[in-house]
């Protein structure tokens, strides 16, 4: 056996110990700002040490964890996502009535999970990852006890993710039963010499899809998102909303390309067909909310059928590199975006859970300026108009499907976007040509959230080279 490459897990393995560490710390400190300073901080190192990791590609743990150019894309992604995530948290803890020090213990454990969860090269280490990231989210998406709709948001979290994660155990089963091995290099050479059971591979495939397709909500297993996101606290909501989702991509990415692209013949014309329906049904649904919250978690479901729609051309060697770049630069792009405008109605969230329906938001045009042409920047990218990062996003995912041949789901994804235009625009058109006195919040660290995330959605749209290379030099190193 080679010696273990500690190099390999170094930023997970700091992530770990400061939150370990932090889990004892916080039982000495009685301003839980502080902790939450602390838990940046970690983050923050964290960041630096994966952004150290550019261009440097190893295994260790006998092949089962992989360092490369996709898992430290990926890793400084969810870092990143972590520390807005502690920003739109930072005062609205405070004022909710749940300022404890294990919010940020949790939410650095779970965001651990996420990073091994990129880092996968083996499917036993897929699952411990998947579990790692999903304990914590279960707990933190009740953190709102005593509120009922909080309880039943983690409940329901919790059950179905169990449930979700039975499939995936036995999908893992399966796929060693055929081949003889959890490692992907051993699964994807089994397939290729023939010794493999094609039928047990395919099954077992499928079934760790479904798993997978729970965790990132695509149709139809995404019956849980609307009622998850509108009774969990918003601050987790926002988190849940992009670290879940670009975990679970994370590994449907590394683990179909590396490990079924022999499979490839069967299940893209299911992936397709679930892509169509997920931007479909998300985008229709949304249009009858009237919520905030709720309106923005079935268009979480409909962003998982934009980036599953990067996924489909994987087994087509001339198109997947520059289709899984596409899905990692959107990934980016919806982060950025959802962020923001969660840290936005943040600002506009009063207690008892007031201040959620769009109603709301009328006459913030006039009341705050600054902070409704945020919103509407945030609108604009989520249907993809330019002059934003959701329209870079979208023209690469686009043109990955027709440079794939699926020009039907192209279509699919034009037409919804433009379905979208209606629920997203209904928002900045009540926020500038309805009369109201909303009541906003002022926090520092919130403005700071949805400022930089509306400034660096526009700049980032002008020059968008740069992040495609970073994504496209990622994918080159992944395969």
């Amino acid at each position: 056996m080679p010696p273990l490459n500690f190099n390999v897990i170094l930023p997970l393995t700091a992530l770990i110990v400061w939150a370990c560490a932090l889990l004892l710390i916080d039982l000495f400190i009685k301003n839980k700002r502080l902790t939450a300073f602390l838990a940046a901080l970690g983050l923050a190192l964290a960041l630096g040490l994966t952004l150290s990791q550019i261009g440097y590609s190893a295994t260790s743990f006998n092949s089962a964890v992989v360092v490369d150019g996709f898992s430290t894309f990926l890793n400084a992604l969810l870092l990143t996502s972590g520390l807005l995530g502690v920003a739109v948290a930072y005062d609205y803890l405070k004022r909710t009535g749940l300022e404890r020090g294990e919010y940020y213990t949790l939410l650095l454990f779970s965001i651990a999970g996420m990073m091994l969860m990129s880092q996968a090269a083996d499917l036993i280490i897929v699952f411990l990852a998947l579990e790692l990231l999903s304990i914590p989210l279960y707990v933190l998406a009740a953190f709102g006890v005593p509120k009922v709709e909080s309880e039943e948001a983690g409940l329901k979290y919790f059950l179905l993710g169990a449930f979700a994660a039975g499939f995936i155990v036995y999908g893992i089963a399966l796929v060693f039963g055929a081949t003889g091995s959890t490692a992907l290099g051993a699964i994807v050479q089994a397939a290729e010499t023939g010794s493999a059971s094609p039928l047990l591979l395919t099954v077992g495939a499928a079934l760790i899809l479904v798993g997978l397709g729970f965790k990132v909500a695509v149709v139809p297993f995404h019956m849980w998102t609307p009622d998850v996101y509108h009774g969990a606290p918003t601050a987790v909501t926002a988190f849940m909303a992009s670290g879940a989702k670009i975990a679970g991509f994370a590994a449907l990415l590394r683990v179909f390309v590396l490990a079924f692209p022999t499979l490839a013949a069967d299940l893209t014309p299911i992936l397709a067909v679930i892509s169509g329906l997920t931007m479909i049904v998300g985008n229709v649904l949304a249009i009858s909310q009237s919520n905030i919250k709720r309106l923005l978690a079935y268009s979480s479901i409909a962003h998982a059928g934009y980036v599953l729609m990067a996924f489909v051309p994987y087994g087509q060697a001339g198109v997947v590199a520059t289709s899984v770049a596409a899905g990692l630069f959107y990934l980016v792009s919806y982060a950025i975006t959802n962020f923001g405008a969660w840290a936005v109605v943040i600002a506009l969230e009063k207690e008892e859970g007031k201040g959620l329906e769009i109603n709301d938001y009328a006459g913030l045009g006039r009341r705050r300026p600054a902070l409704a042409a945020a919103m509407a920047v945030f609108m604009l990218s989520l249907t993809g108009i330019p002059p934003t990062l959701g329209f870079v996003g979208k023209f690469y995912l686009f043109r990955a499907a027709i440079e794939g041949q699926f020009y039907i789901l192209a279509i699919i994804g034009v037409v919804t976007s433009l379905i979208s235009a209606y629920y997203y625009l209904r928002v900045v058109v009540t926020m500038y040509m309805r009369e109201g006195e909303p009541e906003t919040r002022s926090e520092p660290w919130l403005n700071l959230t949805w400022g930089v995330s509306a400034i660096v959605t526009v700049l980032i749209s002008i020059m968008p080279g740069p992040l495609f290379d970073w994504a496209s030099q990622a994918v080159l190193r992944l395969f």
